[in-house]
């Protein structure tokens, strides 16, 4: 995880579902480095693709912000396609 992971999940929490050009426009970070970040978090089951291009908080995103899920724990949970 890197610290732009948590502002990313913290502003999907507080906004809903997001799309990468969604978080550039918040100046979260850029849209290019958002989708691949998205697509890592989407990996190990912090976010989760609602359809191509748009990701939801999972409840262990969730809980990874409230301090319940520790980030070095979690394993690959399938193909980020």
């Amino acid at each position: 995880m890197r610290p732009v992971d948590e502002h990313i999940l913290e502003v999907m929490r507080d906004e809903g579902n997001m799309t990468p050009q969604a978080l550039e426009s918040l100046d979260v970070t850029v849209a290019n480095y958002a989708s691949n970040r998205l697509s890592l978090m989407t990996r190990y089951g912090l976010v989760e693709r609602v359809v191509q291009g748009l990701y939801r908080i999972t409840e262990t995103g969730e809980g990874f912000l409230d301090e319940d899920v520790d980030a070095s724990t979690l394993e690959p949970v399938g193909d980020d396609e």
